[in-house]
């Protein structure tokens, strides 16, 4: 029987896994020739960027791949590319096994970076564009990185790095120029073009944890071993193979650069601009025609933060999919996007160690603002107590999760708590009746005060909501008399004119009185860092 019962499932897991990826396009009829070496490139080099973009350059050769402010790439012209810079650093001694630091913005070199170091079997290690010169050097020698790519804005943050170890600029202009370092441009311009064999074992990705509470870790991520996460993404959100995605999420961020894999198996065009800016994107949007734009939520904030008549004068209609994650999304946020954009808007729940959790579609949106939305097939989040056991719908309780791409560790040493298969987020949450998640708080930002237990989030959604709030964090500070007492940070939408009183009447109106901030700070803008997510540990210095 039990034979039985996992026959029946591993053929349940790959009709779905068949059906998905058909839905998707990505098993659409091309001719035979090219059809055989986009599934020879399967089978040799397993699931992943490598494959995707052999399998791209097999199918559509010709087709737009990336599109960046140097122009564009066609599949053929990266899959090239990024043979020669493998071959390149290969040149300078990195193999398989080996350990490669990236720091660039989005641009087709980190898309082209990445794709080599796929192609040697190397580790790509993804810096943080905002780290200091010390942040560089300390994560560099913990990952134990054998050379450096990096945009030449960075040469100063890096230099201690390539005084020991090979450094290769990528994004270079009149403004920073390479100053004598070696480019990518020359490893493309002198190195062969023919392809490479397979590597013995795959290289791994190195993801950075966020490092809001503290130093990024490193989260030791292997490569998919089938193509189920693939599938479980697709049937959650509709993406469909040969669209355009526009990532304005960083590429360096979990988020962003699971869409850099999935537009390589899907065969999409990226378009990618270096620096987000809400009207370039909305003019993106107008002229490139893309079908799915990603976002951290902040970037959606700044958009709808345009005047009105701005933001109707570009075409927007082409957007099937506005996929967002990073930070929370606030309920009142979310309907003022699909308000603005249509009914597109889809949210996930994860962090960079456990990829995905959840996500809500549009009908979850609209039915329960600020809902983190359902597991995906192949997913499974539980809800547990103190005692580590499940508990009812409605309870609030540690969030662990359950799926293929867990991670497998920080690479410093370390691990996120586990039981069983199922590993914590770090979250803790609810399940409303109809099985949608709700996030209520980070597990350790629980605030005690006069013996009652407040999570910050609820109190933030409902401010976020008060017409002429534009953002806000409530944190807990001390308290002679209650312990904690909860302090609100404000930023008010321009023009707009509230005061502290009227916003604690607008909480005490909608919650419980001891919810209510004792203090509210309005200040000009929040901290965050470089994905979006509010630094509540410098909002004293806000």
């Amino acid at each position: 029987m039990i034979g039985y019962t996992a026959m029946a499932s591993t053929l349940s897991d790959g009709v779905h896994i068949a059906g998905t990826l058909a839905r998707a396009g990505m098993l659409r009829p091309s001719r035979p020739d090219r059809a055989l070496r986009a599934l020879s490139g399967l089978i040799r080099w397993g699931p992943g960027l490598a494959s995707g973009y052999l399998g791209a350059a097999a199918r559509y050769p010709d087709e737009p791949a990336i599109i960046d402010e140097l122009g564009t790439l066609t599949f053929a012209q990266v899959e090239a590319r990024s043979n020669a810079i493998a071959r390149g650093l290969a040149g300078y001694g990195v193999g398989a096994g080996d350990s490669v630091s990236i720091l660039c913005r989005n641009h087709r070199w980190f898309v082209e970076a990445s794709l080599a170091c796929a192609k040697l079997g190397a580790n790509a290690i993804y810096l943080n564009t905002s780290f200091a010169g010390p942040q560089v050097s300390d994560v560099m020698a913990r990952e134990a990185s054998k050379a450096i790519v990096y945009d030449a804005e960075f040469s100063a943050a890096v230099a201690p790095a390539t005084a020991t170890q090979p450094g290769f600029v990528a994004w270079t202009d009149a403004e920073h120029p390479s100053a004598g370092a070696t480019t990518l441009q020359q490893l493309l311009d002198t190195r062969s073009a023919d392809p490479l064999p397979p590597p013995a074992q795959p290289g791994r990705t190195v993801i950075l944890t966020s490092g809001t509470t503290g130093s990024p870790k490193g989260a030791n991520r292997p490569a998919p071993s089938s193509l189920q996460p693939v599938a479980a993404l697709l049937s959650a959100i509709p993406l469909r193979s040969r669209e355009s995605t526009l990532i304005a999420a960083p590429l360096f961020h979990s988020w962003g650069f699971a869409h850099m894999i999935f537009g390589a198996g899907l065969a999409s065009t990226l378009i990618l601009h270096r620096r987000f800016d809400p009207e370039q994107t909305l003019k993106a949007i107008a002229e490139h025609r893309p079908s799915a734009l990603i976002v951290v939520p902040v970037m959606l904030q700044r958009m709808l933060e345009l005047p009105p008549e701005t933001i109707a004068a570009y075409d927007t209609s082409s957007l099937r999919v506005i996929g967002a994650s990073g930070s929370a999304l606030p309920g009142p946020l979310a309907q003022r996007v699909m308000d603005a954009f249509g009914d597109t808007l889809y949210n996930l729940y994860g962090s960079t160690e456990v990829a995905w959790a959840t996500v809500a579609s549009p009908e979850d949106l609209r039915a329960a603002p600020g809902t983190a939305g359902r597991p995906p097939r192949g997913t499974v989040v539980r809800i547990v107590g103190p005692d580590s056991q499940p508990v009812p719908a409605g309870e609030t309780g540690r969030i662990f999760v359950g799926n293929e791409l867990l991670f497998e560790g920080y690479t410093g040493g370390g691990d996120k708590a586990r039981i069983g298969s199922l590993m914590a987020t770090g979250d803790v949450g609810h399940f409303d009746p109809e099985g949608r998640l709700f996030i209520d708080g980070r597990d350790d930002d629980m605030i005690v005060s006069g013996g009652e237990n407040v999570f910050p989030a609820e109190v933030e959604d409902l401010l976020a909501g008060v017409p002429g709030v534009a953002e806000v964090a409530v944190v807990g500070v001390p308290d002679g008399e209650f312990g904690q007492r909860l302090r609100a940070y404000v930023v008010l939408a321009a023009g707009a004119e509230l005061t502290e009183e009227g916003l604690k009447a607008d909480v005490r109106s909608g919650l419980a009185r001891y919810k209510v901030p004792r203090e509210i700070v309005f200040v000009d803008a929040l901290p965050r860092n470089a994905t979006g997510k509010i630094l509540k540990r410098d909002l004293d210095r806000a």
